[in-house]
């Protein structure tokens, strides 16, 4: 039996991931938003489930405001002596680390510091005689300079390090510009870094290798596009399964969509792992579309795309754009998002709306119905679904002098003020917002089962796809709500489309 890229249609990016006897563990970026570091789980790499986060909110006061593209970049998972690591940069703060004995429990440490300073992103740790030795990238926005790659010797608990600088181990600036997102592995007494070189959107993947932790380190391209449609390939991880045998899951960028996961087989040949399928083995490898099984487990694992809010907590497709407060949300037959005052500011633009309930995008074309009863009580109380990118689109309800309005206004990253391009009275106490996109990233926006003629693109975010979800917001501390009795999204095929 075959499985097919992509693995994962969702925007995990930077994944990494490990195994621990039967079972496989991800996690991947998660930036400014919270929960942070999503944590997956498969029994054979393909089909997947999300088990949890890392962290509940980010360990700085400043995420109380939406801070697009800052927070969790890149980070790794490592399992040694009986405990898990998730190595993770904030790359305006430093290398933080969450340590935990049960992955699958979640019992994860508060993040502590590991390494202080602007600029440091994608950290990878390895044990090696004894020592621990951390490989890491640099940000040019923040450091004034990428390209290269840094080690630190660090305690074995990551607790402190033991360098007091880095030192640089490979500079990529002529061969493999732009390299970063390095991943330490140990196979046959060769010390090797995976890392992607030349752009996340039209680079490449470089093995490094070494006899030594410091190097020199020898450089080969084992992945690139080729004359495939997987554009990147992007970083990812290298995973010893059993008797030798070895994967390597990857990001590809796809704009709206954000970085959705591929897996590919690997062929060591003269100790070089070369990715997917190679027409010349002493050549880098192109990307697979479709391949045997590399685990040959079957497994009904799946990602939440859908909420019935029957439960009495957050499912974990659900995450917001600041550091999350208790009372933006409680569950009274249904998840009841409250009219929640942040400051004017946010009221004026929604991308600045820390209470915002987002998800990924799911599925190249889809619908979603949303439900929600209307309790909207003080003017400036408002509730609504959203398509949240770079650019982004609306449909709400808000009471403006007494009266609820249905409205649907655009807004953008770089402005501080939505504009209305749809405003009429509406009277009944329930709406269904509505919301269909169509491949390649083109969305419309509707209530009560009707769909406006008018299509907006699809933007990604800040180093993110864009996201949908719905929200809660008023001018002022009021008693409003709006209470959200489903959250349904269903995948629409071609045939679909064209009717």
């Amino acid at each position: 039996m075959d499985y097919k890229n992509p693995i994962i249609f969702q925007d995990y990016s930077d994944p990494d991931v490990i195994r621990r006897g039967d079972n496989f563990y991800l996690i991947a970026s998660s930036f400014n938003h919270t929960p942070g570091i999503p944590v997956l789980k498969s029994k054979n790499l393909v089909n997947w489930k999300q088990i949890g986060y890392v962290f509940q909110n980010l360990p700085f006061e400043r995420f109380k405001d939406v801070c697009h593209g800052d927070g969790a970049w890149a980070p790794s998972l490592r399992y040694h002596q009986g405990k898990y690591y998730a190595c993770i940069p904030f790359p305006d703060e430093g290398i933080y680390v969450c340590s935990c004995t049960d992955i699958e429990k979640g019992d994860w440490t508060s993040p502590w510091c590991l390494i202080e300073g602007k600029g440091y992103e994608d950290p990878c740790p390895i044990w090696l005689n004894g020592k621990c030795y951390l490989v890491l990238a640099f940000a040019k926005s923040r450091m004034g300079f990428n390209s290269c790659l840094g080690l630190f010797e660090v305690t074995p608990d990551l607790k402190q390090k033991i360098s007091e600088t880095y030192t640089i181990i490979y500079d990529g600036h002529h061969m493999n510009p732009t390299i970063e997102g390095p991943k330490f592995n140990y196979r046959n007494g060769w010390i090797y870094i995976m890392a992607p070189a030349g752009s996340v959107k039209t680079g490449w993947q470089v093995c490094l290798r070494s006899r030594d932790i410091y190097g020199p380190y020898e450089p080969k391209i084992v992945l690139l596009q080729n004359d495939t449609k997987i554009n990147g390939p992007h970083q990812g991880a290298l995973i010893e399964l059993k008797k030798d045998e070895w994967a390597f899951i990857h990001f590809q960028d796809c704009d709206c969509y954000g970085r959705i996961c591929h897996l590919q087989p690997v062929k060591w040949v003269n100790d070089w792992p070369i990715c997917g399928w190679a027409k010349d083995e002493l050549l880098g490898g192109s990307p697979v579309l479709q391949h045997e099984f590399l685990v040959d487990k079957k497994s009904n694992y799946q990602l939440e795309t859908s909420d019935l809010f029957k439960t009495k907590q957050l499912s974990l497709m659900w995450q917001t754009p600041a550091n999350q407060q208790p009372d933006w949300y409680k569950f009274n037959q249904g998840l009841v998002l409250n009219c929640y005052f942040h400051t004017q500011k946010a009221y004026q633009a929604l991308h600045l709306t820390p209470n915002l309930f987002l998800t990924k995008l799911a599925y190249p074309s889809f619908k979603i119905a949303v439900l929600c009863e209307l309790m909207l009580t003080h003017d400036g109380d408002e509730v609504g679904l959203c398509y949240m990118g770079s650019v982004y689109s609306y449909i709400c309800v808000t009471r403006i002098k007494g009266q609820n309005h249905l409205q649907v206004r655009t807004g953008a990253f770089n402005q501080d003020h939505d504009v209305t391009v749809f405003d009429g009275l509406y009277q009944n106490k329930e709406i269904e917002f509505a919301l269909k996109f169509s491949y390649p990233g083109t969305y419309k926006l509707g209530f009560n089962r009707t769909i406006f003629k008018q299509e907006y693109t699809a933007y990604p975010g800040k180093w993110i796809g864009g996201k949908v979800g719905i929200y809660a917001k008023g001018q002022k501390n009021s008693y409003g709500s709006g209470r959200f009795k489903f959250f349904k999204v269903k995948a629409v095929n071609r045939s679909e489309r064209k009717g």
